[in-house]
């Protein structure tokens, strides 16, 4: 009684330990990075962080069994150093003016359109050559964030120094800083601009837009070498969100679309 009992007890250990290794194998976890991004990225150190990077993951994750992608927060000014050391595996969304050429890293071209404009308070007489010169104007800019017409020097200050540059951790904080007459030019995400229109009713004609771009951004991954996942694995992954409408639902609903 006591060999069938040693025996099932082995038997149950072996089955638990299978069941646990084919778990292991089903999943290699790639840590993804993240900071505040709006709106690819908000509250990314809380529990519930949202945008669409929190989705992005949770469609790839829903599509396949092989890689499970898991957030790992991090910062605007630390965000490079975290993928050199190693805290995660990659991180999306990166345009190449921002300085991470002399970060060890394998590029992926993500194909998603998006840009940053200046926005101003409308006035009678006000037009789009208010957005010729800076000198004079308060500016509202995010914390940590490259901007076009400083040569994307991100120094907070320099860009005292050279421009009238007030910072937050908030476009929309920006934005109603400019409503209310407390900056004069909040520099912001052109799909979150939209976003805030749509959430703001009567605020599109409080606020004048520039037609002209500070940036238009050219978004790539960049994944840390040696990681888990191959940047050619990724674009597969991604392909397949493509093909079959998923991310162009998933791009829509943050008003972006794919480039060819």
């Amino acid at each position: 009684m006591f060999r069938v009992f040693v025996n099932i007890r082995n038997y149950l250990v072996l089955v638990l330990f299978l069941l646990f290794t084919r778990q292991a194998l089903a999943h290699q976890v790639v840590h993804v990075g993240g900071y505040n991004f709006p709106p690819y990225l908000t509250q990314a150190e809380s529990e519930h962080p949202e945008g669409l990077l929190i989705d992005l993951l949770a469609v790839l994750n829903k599509q396949q069994q092989e890689y499970r992608f898991v957030l790992v927060p991090t910062s605007v000014t630390r965000r490079y150093q975290d993928l050199s050391s190693g805290r995660f595996d990659m991180i999306f969304f990166e345009s190449p003016e921002w300085g991470w050429q002399d970060t060890a890293h394998v590029p992926l071209d993500l194909h998603i359109a998006d840009s940053e404009v200046y926005v101003a308070k409308a006035a009678p007489g006000r037009d789009q050559g208010y957005f010729d010169t800076f000198g004079g104007k308060r500016l509202a800019l995010y914390s940590g964030y490259h901007y076009g017409f400083a040569e994307f020097n991100a120094d907070r200050d320099y860009l005292r120094q050279h421009y009238q540059a007030e910072f937050s951790y908030s476009h929309d904080s920006n934005l109603q800083k400019v409503l209310h007459g407390r900056a004069d030019i909040a520099v912001v995400t052109h799909s979150f601009l939209d976003i805030f229109f749509e959430q703001n009713s009567g605020s599109a004609e409080q606020l004048l837009v520039s037609v002209k771009k500070d940036q238009v951004y050219h978004h790539q991954a960049l994944l840390r070498p040696g990681t888990p996942l191959s940047a050619q694995k990724l674009q597969s992954l991604l392909q397949q969100l493509s093909q079959k409408g998923h991310l162009k639902t998933l791009l829509q609903r943050y008003h972006l679309s794919e480039q060819p």
